[in-house]
């Protein structure tokens, strides 16, 4: 009896270590990430009756969502919250810090290389993502499995497809509008794939497409090609079919555009939400098929929010309206403060999602204090209309803001790229430029219309539920490596979402 029980013991504590070592090194066949462009938080509720059952109600009656996830930094744009995703960091690590910025004094796009070219299209500026600083999910899948892991992303931008994938993925395709097909650069090939190359000769057959020409992206038929090029992704590189686990970006963004055309009300914003679900539902139903329900990790969020238009706003008697930064305000400001220090040359150079740039070459050249012209930008700014708090990032420490305000911007800051003076504006009120429209609406501020986004997890060992908890867009790339059993991305700052890891 002795040896029976002894025996028995032994079994099970073999069983419960193969079962743990079985469970560690577990993973899903494939993970599929996929953005909203613009997504606020409160469309999920909006919509909801409105949704078909197999689309994003699906992953919302099935899946996990985290219904208070926020962005953490400032500015919130669209570059940066792909990048900030991916990453699980800020762009005081990653180094996006906006869809453009400056290098070492010259100002470029967030995926700008001239040191690579296109593929797939005469398209001469070409991109990649070399002015991205840290890793990503995918770099780290790759990093950990030898690089067997297979790692492609698909957008309409090339920043929402570039900054997801990484520096060391496998493939990233974007629309070039002009020609009216998917590309790519010679950062991640010298051809496109045979696949590629037969999607692209049906596009040039879509009739639709050839109608809305350049402007494919203010229509739902942008969200229909880019989840046709990625369900053309999964099959034509077999994603999900190896023995190792592969990764699939998709970006969704028409939702954005179409929201800075006509903002977050009315019916071409129903019609792209609606038309989206219809998306999802489809690409929902390839994965099941090529990949098996339950054999994938899915999570859906959103690289930022937006606000409510003002002219909508002010309507309904709340305090809202454009902030003419380009049109009034940056003129004054500017003339005053050359004024100030006797010069009829440019002190500041550039206005970037509400961060100021100095002249730093007009500066040195004119032999001027430079802190006393930051000192005097920031007295300037104080004094226009509608700004609730200004501060130089030099003295960040001492300046007189509210401290989650402090905290989101200097974790929004890198000392070569961010600029040199940030400026918050009271909430309802938003840069307004050349080019914007008086109907539609903007982002980049800390107020919850920007900042509070979707957040659901669906699939491979994700249990049905919710929580309130706050959790940050940084949250997202550690939960999920840690779901995985891989490295973190090398700057990560997030902090694995327990509810989902706690199987």
């Amino acid at each position: 009896m002795r040896r029976f029980f002894i025996a028995l013991t032994m079994a099970v504590c073999f069983t419960a270590q193969l079962q743990a070592e079985t469970a560690f090194n577990e993973r899903p066949k494939l993970v599929v990430g996929i953005v909203v462009d613009q997504m606020r938080w409160d469309y999920l509720g909006r919509y909801y009756d409105r949704f078909q059952s197999d689309g994003l109600k699906r992953l919302i009656t099935k899946g996990y969502s985290c219904d208070n996830c926020m962005i953490n930094y400032l500015p919130t744009v669209t570059a940066i919250g792909h990048t900030s995703i991916y990453t699980g960091t800020t762009p005081a690590f990653h180094g996006i810090c906006g869809n453009a910025f400056y290098i070492n004094g010259v100002k470029r796009t967030s995926c700008e290389d001239p040191d690579v070219k296109t593929v797939g299209t005469d398209k001469k500026k070409a991109s990649s993502p070399v002015n991205l600083l840290a890793s990503t999910i995918g770099d780290q899948l790759r990093l950990h499995t030898d690089f067997k892991s297979k790692v492609v992303s698909v957008s309409y931008k090339d920043r929402a497809s570039i900054l997801p994938g990484g520096r060391s993925a496998n493939a990233a395709y974007w629309i070039d509008t002009k020609n009216g097909q998917f590309i790519t650069s010679t950062w991640y090939m010298e051809e496109l794939p045979q696949w590629a190359k037969a999607y692209n000769a049906e596009m040039k057959k879509n009739k639709e497409l050839a109608k809305v020409g350049e402007d494919v992206g203010l229509y739902p038929l942008c969200g229909h090609l880019i989840t046709d090029m990625a369900i053309a992704s999964l099959k034509g590189e077999n994603l999900g079919k190896g023995e190792e686990t592969d990764m699939l970006c998709i970006s969704y963004s028409q939702t954005d555009v179409i929201g800075h055309e006509w903002s977050t009300r009315g019916e071409h914003t129903d019609e792209a939400y609606l038309e989206l679900d219809k998306d999802i539902a489809r690409l929902l139903k390839t994965l099941d098929d090529q990949v098996g329900e339950g054999n994938y990790l899915l999570f859906l969020t959103a690289d930022h929010g937006a606000a409510h238009n003002f002219k909508f706003m002010s309507d309904h008697r709340f305090n809202a309206d454009a902030w003419k930064w380009n049109d009034t305000h940056v003129l004054e400001a500017g003339k005053k403060l050359s004024e100030h220090f006797g010069t009829d040359k440019p002190l500041i150079k550039d206005m970037l999602d509400y961060r100021i740039v100095l002249h730093k070459e007009n500066i040195q050249e004119l032999g001027l204090d430079e802190q006393a012209v930051r000192d005097a930008i920031v007295e300037g700014v104080l004094k226009l209309p509608h700004v609730s708090f200004a501060f130089d990032f030099k003295k960040a420490a001492s300046a007189p803001v509210p401290e989650f305000l402090r905290e989101r911007a200097l974790k929004g800051y890198h000392h070569d790229r961010s600029g040199d003076i940030i400026f918050m504006l009271e909430p309802g009120y938003y840069s307004f430029g050349k080019g914007s429209s008086p109907v539609g609406t903007t982002h980049g501020t800390w107020n919850p219309y920007d900042a509070h986004i979707p957040l659901l997890f669906y699939g491979w060992k994700v249990e049905h539920g919710s929580t309130s908890r706050e959790v940050h867009i940084t949250d997202i790339a550690p939960t999920v490596c840690q779901k995985l059993h891989i490295q973190q991305p090398n700057a990560c700052v997030g902090e694995p979402i327990t509810e989902i890891i706690d199987d």
